[in-house]
């Protein structure tokens, strides 16, 4: 199936995102990096902030696409534990520079972090309110560990080595596993 132009246009502001940053987002530059015509980006995309939106909303779908195969199942079809699980593990893929421009940039405004928030909500353990029960406590440390290393590829000129990346992930997946049978 052929992606759409708005498809086009969001994954072509990605790479612009990524190469040269925030601030280079203009619509000439999309246009280019796309090519289609400024226009076409004005008919799906009728300002910059919309631009902004419709990529948050993007990469926050192929986020969560990622954690519905790591699950094999959707978030609303997942135990707990799956879906806690599916966090950490696609927290450990490599992380661009862009998606966290992206995120710094979401946390500006409330409609650009919801598309976010609501994947986290549904993929991830919450905040522990009794701090008295240590699974909850062991869930949440474990998808700080997996948001910790998902920032730290985005930051790091050095990238983990695969094997190192992995084998974090399946240890927070035996984390989150042995702290969901105590919970």
């Amino acid at each position: 199936m052929r992606p759409s132009n708005r498809t086009n246009i969001l994954d072509a502001a990605v790479r612009v995102i990524e190469r040269d940053g925030m601030t280079a987002l203009t619509f000439d530059a999309v246009a280019t990096e796309s090519g289609i015509a400024r226009g076409g980006l004005l008919y799906h995309f009728p300002s910059r902030d919309a631009l902004l939106q419709g990529i948050h909303q993007h990469l926050a779908g192929v986020w969560e696409a990622s954690m519905i195969d790591a699950a094999g199942k959707p978030a609303d079809a997942a135990e707990a534990p799956e879906r806690y699980q599916a966090y950490a593990l696609t927290c450990a893929q490599a992380a661009s520079r862009a998606e966290l421009q992206l995120m710094f940039d979401a946390a500006a405004t409330d409609e650009n972090m919801q598309p976010w928030t609501d994947v986290v909500e549904r993929w991830s353990p919450p905040t522990p309110q009794d701090l008295s029960d240590p699974a909850a406590l062991d869930l949440f440390i474990a998808k700080l560990a997996a948001d910790g290393m998902w920032v730290f590829e985005a930051l790091s000129r050095s990238r983990l080595a695969p094997k190192v990346r992995q084998a974090i992930a399946d240890r927070l997946a035996q984390m989150i596993a042995a702290a969901s049978k105590t919970a």
